[in-house]
């Protein structure tokens, strides 16, 4: 019964969301927002099919672990600290003005300020589920706003995980020595984590994955890194005492800077969308629509807080700092939301008798309406700015095409797909041509050595976007398929139209068949292996009768044009 529990709530979940993710869709907003309208409507607080919530929370919990994951892959150490001089002090100071404003506003509604203070602390952490969601929706995730943003939470983690340590021991009777021996073990928890994931992690897994890529299976590679994800955010909830989150994040820190991030970006992470779907679908189920008519002004006033007081708070230190305006506006729009930790710090005040089921409703009703507004606000923020940045004439409107120079490497470059005897034979005429080729392969071996001689080599499957991405599909003329009878070649030719639609495509079929299906995929030149062995047999039978050199190359014409009608 269990089981079925879990599917239907699955089901039902998904369902739901594809409906009202859709419809939002259409109507110019946020897909978040329909995901969370599709919450509330599968619900226990609407009529209609209600789900399992507690079944949903623990899918939704495997999605934050995943898209965890995935952004420590791309965000790399290097980044990381790059961003501390903003990152720790923002953070710090974005979280104790959330956290006073939010005691205050508790307090002026009849709330004990014990209350009050567990209540701000809840509303000064943003979500990092939303902030990754809303970042890649408008291509800001690896943007220097982006990396800003991620450390800034990355600090923010780690303070909520010493909230969460010192709560138990400031509202029981252990005083002052006590909340300082239990802040002294937290910090060497976290600073235990980050030792054993960046030496020993940094060692181990590289090791581990390089072995398991040597077989050749993609199903043992898939497993080994969500093993490694899950295993990694589990062990450091049991064993360091921090969140699952942040030590997926970690994982993805110390396998992002090994040969395998490309590939495990692309292929072991697929459902963590699907599973970033569900986080928002069981945060609307949380919400009962009756509490917000009957404490509309307690809302209101948290709202502000959470929306217009942390981001002006963050945009005033960012602007202190020396950041850019338009860096500032999306860094401070994208920490205007709460959600999973703030339901972590509510769930825990609740435990210990210092907040109030009106507490919980309030920050539950004010993270739904955060998150259904972050999208809307990040994207008309951006907007403005950008506007009020040309109509000030700091950042000139048209670009003088005059003294502008395209990078030549955007005329003389090829992505190649494969590295078998065809595949070498074309990366050494492309480079005797001065043309740079980079080239993608599933076989580690092949490319470092490609490394070592100085051909850019990206390890991965080539009908995942991430790997194209990494190849630098988006910036080169021609992308050449050298390798045959892959199942999965007309998907990386559409994958590579729309990543880049003017890139010239030449691909290699392996049947005449194929040869026309590859074509409808988009490819704009394809040879059949099958075709060329007759071409071949043909010219040297003529070459052998005396034919000219013309003679041989219009009848190579009239049999491309043969073939071509034959598999039309």
């Amino acid at each position: 019964m269990h089981s079925l529990d879990l599917i239907v709530t699955l089901a039902g979940s998904l369902t739901a969301a594809v409906a009202a993710g859709y419809v939002t869709h259409r109507l110019g907003l946020s897909p978040l927002i329909g995901y969370l309208f599709a919450g509330i409507l599968i619900g226990p607080h609407t009529p209609g099919f209600t789900a399992d919530q507690g079944l949903a929370q623990q899918l939704a919990e495997v999605g934050v672990i995943l898209l965890m994951f995935g952004i420590g892959l791309h965000f790399h150490v290097e980044e990381l600290l790059a961003v501390r001089r903003i990152a720790i002090p923002g953070a710090i100071v974005q979280s104790a003005v959330a956290t006073g404003l939010g005691a205050a506003t508790a307090h002026a509604f009849g709330w004990s300020w014990s209350s009050g203070i567990v209540f701000g602390i809840a509303l000064s952490v943003a979500s990092t589920v939303v902030l990754a969601r809303v970042l890649s929706d408008n291509n800001d995730l690896h943007t220097p706003a982006g990396h800003i943003a991620v450390g800034w939470l990355v600090v923010e983690d780690i303070l909520t995980v010493l909230v969460l340590v010192l709560m138990p021991i400031a509202v029981g009777p252990g005083g002052t020595g006590a909340i300082v021996t239990a802040l002294a073990l937290a910090l060497l928890k976290v600073g235990g984590l980050v030792a054993v994931v960046g030496i020993l992690g940094g060692r181990a897994l590289p090791w581990i994955l390089n072995h398991v890529a040597a077989t050749r299976s993609r199903e043992l590679f898939t497993l080994a890194v969500l093993a490694v994800a899950l295993g990694l955010a589990a062990s450091a909830a049991t064993f360091f005492g921090v969140s699952m989150a942040l030590g997926a994040f970690l994982a993805g820190l110390v396998i992002g800077r090994s040969d395998f991030s490309v590939r495990a970006a692309s292929e072991a992470l697929p459902m963590r969308d699907a599973f970033a779907v569900l986080f928002f679908v069981s945060v609307g189920m949380l919400l009962n629509p009756q509490y917000l008519l009957d404490h509309p002004l307690l809302i209101a006033a948290t709202l502000l807080v959470v929306v217009v007081a942390k981001p002006l708070a963050a945009l005033l230190i960012t602007t202190v700092m020396g950041y850019q305006h338009e860096v500032a506006v999306r860094i401070s729009v994208a920490l205007a939301q709460i959600g999973e930790f703030s339901f972590i710090v509510a769930a825990l005040g609740n435990d210990l008798g210092v907040l109030t089921p009106d507490a919980t409703n309030t920050i539950v009703a004010t993270a739904i309406v955060s998150i259904t507004l972050n999208p809307i606000l990040y994207r008309a923020s951006t907007r403005a700015v950008r506007w009020g940045v040309r109509r000030s004439n700091r950042i000139p409107a048209v670009v003088d095409k005059s003294t502008a120079r395209e990078p030549l490497a955007a005329h003389f470059h090829a992505v190649v797909v494969g590295y078998g005897p065809v595949g070498r034979a074309v990366t050494r005429l492309l480079r005797e041509n001065q043309i740079e080729p980079t080239i993608i392969e599933l076989n580690m071996d092949t490319v470092r050595r490609l490394r070592e001689e100085g051909i850019g080599a990206v390890y991965g499957d080539a009908s995942h976007a991430d790997t194209l991405k990494a190849a630098g599909i988006d910036g080169v003329r021609s992308f050449v398929i050298s390798a045959a009878g892959m199942q999965e070649t007309s998907e990386i030719i559409r994958l590579a139209h729309e990543l880049n639609p003017d890139v010239q495509i030449i691909a290699r079929s392996g049947s005449l068949r194929e040869q026309a299906a590859l074509r409808k995929a988009g490819a704009n030149i394809v040879f059949s292996g099958e075709a060329e062995v007759a071409l071949a047999f043909a010219e040297a039978v003529l070459r052998d009768l005396g034919a000219t050199p013309e003679q041989i190359e219009r009848e190579r014409e009239r049999v491309h044009a043969e073939l071509r009608e034959a598999v039309a």
